[in-house]
């Protein structure tokens, strides 16, 4: 692999979170960040020059993982308040409320159809919920502690979860049965994921170590310690050729999986590194940790060397026409080896964003209130995010960041009183308030129903292991009760032998 390597370089630098950055993803659609955060909030950072921020609020408590469906229309997140949310982007940024967690949600992960969701929680339990239906569909709990993070295989046929009881799982979709465990991972496992084409799953935790194991083989293939504090989070690149990890010690890394080394490490956080992110087609990549930073870094360093790749190993192991990236891998385990020093990338701490300049954030909130400049807001929210209007353009449109930043000034302000006056305050076009707050009023009293269902299948669980647990001590006393009275009718036909022969 003689090729030379393009070094990443910083693009875009975002501010606007309040407290730590948990986690991140990148829309399909190539044109949006998503960033979730400890202080409650979502907020989309829109990659195009200075373009609007969106702030979206509705959580009560910390976000913990966050994920965009398949289409890019969806935006599902997790959060402290053992709830997850499903934010529909293109309308007023509302949310559909999910609850059948009883401890803190960890993480959120849709199925590659975008039909099903898995989530992981603190009451130990992995939860597959219906998207179209907004409903749970079954649960998988066999972890005996918390569970940190769950992922679909890209295919949708597995689950792959891991947690604080220091395993990794692997569940069968079809028979929602544990087929695999991985429990050679040293401590805690708080990430875990598949490669693009289903056929690796990696993991890291607070050892400061990062695992690739074989679903062919069921072995491990690869195993990097190369960060000096906990790997929080990891993200392969499309091609499989590359992954980078987000480490306590405020370092993010880039492996090459191909020659299995580290090749670069990135200084600019200033504090521990939390989430990173690879996008949908591995230009880019972003980072987000303690420090409130977004960072997006532009890829380079794949350009050449996935084209080499694909010409060295064309004709590999198979005659089939290339691509042949799953024959890349080695077949069999290795540790990282330093072969030449990575190449250091120091950021200042006080990053300069070349593109845009605190770019303007919209507040997106759920409350709906009946008055005209609310309405306002939230409809000149919704033309800004469907348009992608510039900051500039914006300024002459749009009012400032607070909820009520829809009043308008001088001839817009009173256009658009007049037109709200001849305009019905519906929520949807064709559909009253009054059956819009009817079908909330039962959208919430089915969450309450399938919560109550939850805690009930998990008391029944119990209830069912404490069954066996007494059928296993009876038929034992049984056993015990046989073996005694065994003992002593043996005893008693001795007794009355050895008075037979004395007398």
């Amino acid at each position: 692999m003689g090729s030379v390597l393009d070094d990443p370089s910083l693009e875009r630098h975002f501010r606007g979170h309040k407290d730590v950055v948990t986690c991140a993803d990148f829309n399909p659609n190539h044109n949006q960040l998503a960033t979730g955060s400890l202080d409650r909030t979502l907020m989309i950072w829109n990659l195009a020059p200075k373009a609007r921020a969106f702030r979206f609020v509705g959580h009560q408590d910390a976000i913990t993982g966050l994920q965009f469906s398949p289409s890019g229309r969806l935006l599902a997140s997790s959060s402290k308040d053992r709830t997850v949310r499903l934010w529909t982007l293109s309308l007023k940024g509302e949310s559909s409320v999910l609850k059948g967690h009883t401890g803190a949600v960890r993480s959120v992960s849709f199925s590659h159809d975008g039909y099903s969701l898995v989530t992981a929680s603190d009451d130990k339990s992995v939860i597959v919920w219906s998207v179209p239906r907004r409903c749970y569909v079954y649960s998988l709990s066999q972890h005996t502690n918390w569970v940190r993070c769950a992922r679909f295989s890209p295919d949708g046929r597995l689950i792959v979860s891991c947690g604080d009881d220091c395993s990794v799982r692997l569940w069968d979709t079809s028979t929602k049965c544990c087929i695999n465990t991985f429990t050679n991972c040293g401590s805690s496992v708080t990430f875990v994921d598949f490669n693009s084409n289903g056929t690796w799953i990696a993991s890291s935790g607070d050892n400061n170590c990062l695992k690739i194991w074989d679903l062919r083989t069921n072995k491990l293939i690869q195993h990097y310690q190369v960060h000096g504090g906990g790997v929080n989070s990891f993200s392969f690149h499309p091609s499989n050729n590359y992954i980078i990890s987000g480490s306590s010690d405020r370092t993010v890394k880039i492996l090459d999986l191909v020659e299995g080394r580290l090749i670069y490490t990135l200084h600019g956080h200033k504090g521990a590194v939390i989430a990173v992110a690879f996008s949908r087609l591995g230009h880019h990549f972003a980072s987000g940790g303690t420090d409130c930073q977004v960072l997006v870094w532009r890829t380079n360093f794949d350009r050449k060397r996935y084209r080499d790749v694909l010409l060295q190993h064309s004709q590999r192991s198979t005659s089939d026409p290339p691509p042949h990236l799953c024959d890349i891998p080695p077949r069999a385990p290795h540790g990282h080896v330093h072969r030449s020093q990575p190449t250091v990338i120091q950021i200042k701490p006080v990053v300069t964003n070349t593109m845009s300049s605190n770019p303007q954030v919209v507040e997106v909130s759920q409350n709906r209130h009946d008055n005209k400049a609310d309405f306002l807001a939230r409809r000149g929210r919704v033309e800004a995010w469907t348009q992608g209007e510039s900051a500039s353009k914006a300024g002459s449109t749009s009012g400032n960041q607070t909820g009520s930043d829809g009043q308008r000034r001088g001839k817009g302000k009173a256009e658009e009183e007049d037109t709200a006056q001849t305009r019905p305050l519906n929520v949807l076009p064709g559909r009253p308030l009054s059956l819009d707050f009817t079908l909330q009023h039962i959208v919430r009293q089915l969450d309450v129903l399938t919560q109550t269902i939850s805690v009930l299948e998990e008391r029944l669980t119990l209830t069912e292991d404490k069954m066996k647990e007494c059928l296993q001590h009876q038929s034992e006393i049984l056993k015990d009760l046989k073996t005694s009275e065994q003992k002593s009718r043996m005893a008693s036909e001795e007794t009355d032998e050895s008075l037979y022969h004395f007398t």
